[in-house]
């Protein structure tokens, strides 16, 4: 898994003026993240969460 610093701001940047453009952020590319899978099992705080790519391509997080 690599993360990488992406210092432009993201193509889905608020457009409309509220909040700021994310920057000096770490960035996860979600392919590399789950590695080939479709679902990963994420643990925080001692609880599972499940975050998974729908069949149209939308990401879905569950706990």
């Amino acid at each position: 898994m690599t993360a990488r610093t992406d210092k432009k701001a993201a193509p889905h940047a608020p457009a409309h003026g509220m909040g700021t453009p994310l920057t000096g952020l770490r960035r996860l590319i979600v392919a590399e993240l789950l590695a080939g899978d479709r679902e990963v099992i994420l643990e925080h705080d001692g609880q599972d969460y499940r975050l998974r790519i729908t069949a149209n391509g939308k990401l879905i997080l569950t706990k």
